[in-house]
């Protein structure tokens, strides 16, 4: 007989997508105990997807009524300071899912206060922009990404990830890391992962991938926090606040970005509930 001493609600949601098996999923946990951290770790590990969320609420029964929740990230491996997806998939979950009375809530995370906004298909997330410093070439990162050449190298101070733009949609689309040989790497920065980059076609601004095999995830299908760094990159190229992105891995993801004045950028997606169930602890 299973015991109900510790049961946590679980959703699986695919995020910045609204076709099931597309878009990035998350694992969101509504969680009522502090649990310690190793069971939080184990629990990400055992979702094995690139982040689960886990929500804090005082009891089930209450949830519709608050409008401010602490959030934590768990990679399979590591805690993260920021994920985008996830956060879309919790705010999802609460606004469309759960019908809370609230149509915005406040996050308290480890990048300090998060908003998210209900929108009538999808969810308005407004983050802190980490707008990136333009740096040297990474010469054998490159080689290791399969790359001879970029068109510019920057770096965000802040969440650590390293961004290299590059020279077309093709380039991105044919790249074929070597995982291994860049874990080994020695580099002169702390970084979690790599974003490459590039100008769109007609249908988006610019398209991207993820690669962030240091936290356990070779390639990241659709990344929300990469996108407070790809906004303001792209937004100084294209003179404009408003566009919209498409990360080229293999599920796809679509993003739309608004550069804020207040240093902060919205991040507009959708989602799409594909499983819940319980945990047991």
């Amino acid at each position: 007989m299973i015991s109900k001493t510790h049961v946590i609600p679980i959703y699986q949601i695919d995020a910045f997508t609204d076709e099931p098996f597309k878009g990035n999923p998350a694992a969101v946990c509504l969680i009522t105990e502090n649990y310690p951290d190793r069971i939080l770790q184990k629990i990400a590990a055992e979702m094995n997807l690139s982040e689960t969320a886990f929500l804090y609420i005082p009891n089930i029964d209450a949830i519709r009524e608050l409008s401010r929740f602490r959030l934590r990230w768990f990679t399979p491996q590591v805690e993260v300071n920021l994920c985008g997806h996830a956060t879309l998939a919790t705010s999802y979950l609460l606004f469309h899912v759960l019908n809370i009375d609230s149509n915005s809530v406040i996050y308290e995370t480890l990048s300090g206060e998060l908003i998210a906004s209900k929108k009538e298909d999808g969810v308005i997330l407004d983050f802190p922009m980490n707008e990136p410093e333009i740096i040297e070439s990474l010469p054998k990162l490159l080689d290791a990404l399969g790359l001879k050449t970029a068109e510019a190298f920057a770096y965000s101070k802040s969440v650590k990830d390293l961004l290299i733009e590059l020279d077309s949609e093709e380039t991105i689309s044919d790249l074929k890391p070597d995982f291994e040989k860049i874990k080994q790497l020695s580099l002169s920065r702390d970084i979690r992962g790599v974003i490459v980059t590039a100008r769109g076609g007609a249908k988006y601004d610019f398209i991207s991938r993820f690669f962030a095999p240091w936290v356990g995830i070779n390639e990241d299908p659709v990344t929300g926090s990469a996108h407070t760094i790809l906004a303001p990159y792209w937004a100084k190229k294209f003179s404009k606040k408003e566009m919209k992105g498409y990360q080229m891995s293999e599920r796809g993801g679509e993003i739309t970005v608004k550069v804020l004045e207040n240093n902060r950028v919205e991040i507009i997606g959708k989602s799409t509930l594909v499983l819940k169930g319980e945990f047991y602890v």
